[in-house]
């Protein structure tokens, strides 16, 4: 007769810690508890919280151990270090002591499992020094049992100990959490999980490369339990030891549909390189390779990251046996890439990941978002571009296959359609199109400029013409006196220390003094400002309206944007725009009066 087959005990209970000295990675809460105990200062609750595997039971259990151990000989206190040998220990540690009471409040979360509680806590413990309340994932118990042990949990007897564990600790009421002292369990390093796993598996007898621990210390991200199941799988995969399989490392890879690191490099190379095609060629052969294309923009993510602080901190990962070889990869990498550059990357990696996570095909999610990060790879940067706005220089050159505004053939202004708003339902319910032009040489320079726009940042010291006097008031943050001279003021002469103007009927009186002192005040010289009869220019504001005008009538007589209007019935002109001259292409000529718009040029 057969005798039956032993279950088999899995390694994250088998290798359970029994006391504080087998707890790892939760140094500070073992000290503090290690003096409350020596001291005699043990409070009468305490919550435990951290993710998932971390040790919130076990060390409630090893707590409930520490308070009702009596030692070998029953003589026994409160001890830190609890002996595994009497009653009490060997009750608790098998889950048969009758003054330990441990709940799930997941499945008892009625304020009826409360009152039971409270309602045995009148009566002393049966054997042990304290009677201990173990709940587990308290933070799921209704308002009304939170609410029904408080009164308990504030002045409980002197026998009573709370222990309560939750992974949710922002769920949990104020008033619980100022009734018990707190631990945060902290996520356990790479590190000591990794040593960790290598003694659990020379205890086992099982053989397994460095490698393949190390892959498995980084999949459990802080979790002890995570990764001793994600062993126990790998030894399972590897076969059993008498077969004499070591846990390979590239095993292990495929087990978790992990990307090898080289191979990564080399796609975080392409993709920042601008190169899509070889980069959805090495996405394809990974995912051949039974890489999971979430897991490849996680790996990314991490990359990208990992060279950030390379480039601020070049000595960031030295003496890590774990990151030894993705420094040596990666410090060339960091050096040749910008920190800008590197943000861009991480924000879009990181954006595309909720992407790929929710999209019916995931490789394709994450192809299209290494496309895109090919794309921009050799754009400049938003900080470049605003730099090169500020200081008037040609924005930086793009790429060849980059989109750009094309130069009409007019004589004068060059237009370019912004694509996507063709087609967008403007307030009529009707497709709208908006229109950027380019001034031509001779471009009035109080186009566009309006109060509030940046014609302060460039204001000069001495002005040498009305509208940068105009511009001195902005500078100054003179509004009022600003705004007057914008609309109600027409020039009849100009001149370095003099201005002659016409008042216009809503314009003050004292304007002219007014004007006279400030600019004497802002540029040191003297000012004189007088009021003439003649008419003057126009103003400002009409000279920048004329402006506008003009540009909307050469843009609704450009041919490609009538055939617009024709084509799109309710179709209307939204805004005419002056962009700055583009710069010219490498190896060509800048654009010239007689170029056309042609099919594939005209989309800004």
């Amino acid at each position: 007769m057969t005798e039956p087959a032993i279950a088999y005990r899995v390694l994250a209970r088998k290798y359970r810690p029994t006391n504080f000295a087998e707890l790892i990675g939760q140094e500070a809460l073992v000290r503090t508890l290690s003096n409350a105990i020596a001291t005699g200062r043990i409070a009468h609750s305490f919550i435990l919280t951290g993710v998932r595997g971390t040790g919130k039971t076990t060390t409630a259990r090893i707590l409930a151990r520490a308070l009702n151990c009596v030692g070998p000989d029953g003589s026994g206190g409160p001890t830190i270090a609890p002996c595994g040998i009497c009653e009490h220990c060997r009750s608790i540690t098998e889950d048969r002591h009758v003054d330990v009471i441990e709940m799930d409040a997941a499945s008892r979360t009625g304020v009826d499992n409360i009152r039971d509680l409270t309602d045995g806590i009148r009566y002393k413990p049966v054997s042990a020094r304290f009677k201990v309340y173990i709940i587990d994932e308290v933070h799921m118990l209704s308002k009304a049992a939170f609410n029904a042990l408080l009164k308990t949990l504030e002045e409980p007897p002197p026998d009573v100990k709370f222990i309560f564990a939750t992974t949710e600790i922002q769920k949990v009421p104020v008033t619980v959490l100022s009734r018990c002292q707190r631990f945060s369990l902290r996520r356990i390093p790479v590190d000591q999980l990794t040593a960790h796993y290598a003694k659990i598996a020379e205890a086992e007898g099982i053989a397994a490369e460095p490698g393949a621990i190390a892959l498995i210390a980084r999949a459990a991200d802080g979790s002890a339990r995570d990764g001793l199941s994600l062993l126990d799988q790998a030894i399972a995969l590897a076969g059993d030891k008498a077969g004499g399989n070591a846990i390979a490392e590239q095993a292990v890879r495929d087990m978790l549909g992990i990307a090898d690191r080289s191979l990564l490099f080399d796609l975080l190379e392409a993709v920042l390189a601008g190169q899509a095609p070889a980069a959805l060629d090495k996405m394809a052969a990974l995912y051949a390779g039974g890489a999971d294309p979430v897991m490849v923009l996680q790996d990314l993510l991490e990359l990208a990251h990992f060279l950030t602080r390379l480039k601020l901190v070049p000595g960031a990962g030295e003496g890590d046996p774990l990151v030894e070889g993705d420094r040596a990869r990666g410090l060339p990498l960091a050096a040749r890439l910008s920190l800008p550059a590197l943000t861009r990357a991480w924000q879009m990696l990181l954006k595309g990941l909720g992407e790929v996570q929710i999209a019916p095909s995931p490789l394709q999610a994450a192809e299209m978002v290494l496309v895109r990060l090919a794309y921009v790879a050799d754009l400049p940067t938003p900080g470049d571009l605003i730099k090169a706005a500020s200081e008037g220089r040609a924005l930086p050159a793009m790429p060849p296959n980059t989109p750009r505004a094309a130069p009409a053939g007019n004589g004068a202004t060059a237009m370019a359609m912004a694509s996507r708003s063709v087609g967008e339902a403007g307030p009529s319910g009707g497709p709208r199109m908006a229109l950027a032009a380019q001034p031509a040489a001779d471009a009035n320079p109080l186009a566009g400029a309006e109060p509030g726009s940046a014609l302060a940042a460039s204001a000069p010291a001495q002005p040498q013409n009305f509208t940068e006097a105009v511009a001195l008031f902005e500078h100054h943050r003179e509004a009022v006196l600003r705004s007057h001279l914008w609309s109600d003021c027409h020039l009849v002469h100009f001149e370095p220390g003099r201005i002659e103007l016409r008042l216009g009927e809503a314009a003050p009186r004292d304007l002219p003094n007014r004007l006279g002192q400030l600019l004497s005040t802002w540029t040191g010289a003297r000012w004189v400002v007088s009021v003439s009869r003649e008419a003057g220019a126009p103003s400002l504001r009409e000279q920048s309206e004329q402006r506008a005008r003009h540009l909307r009538s050469e843009a609704e007589d450009h041919p490609m944007v009538r055939a617009v209007l024709e084509t799109f019935p309710g179709a209307r002109i939204e805004a005419v725009r002056e962009l700055a001259p583009l710069a010219p292409a490498a190896g060509g000529t800048a654009a010239t009066d007689g170029d056309e718009l042609n099919d594939g040029e005209d989309l800004a």
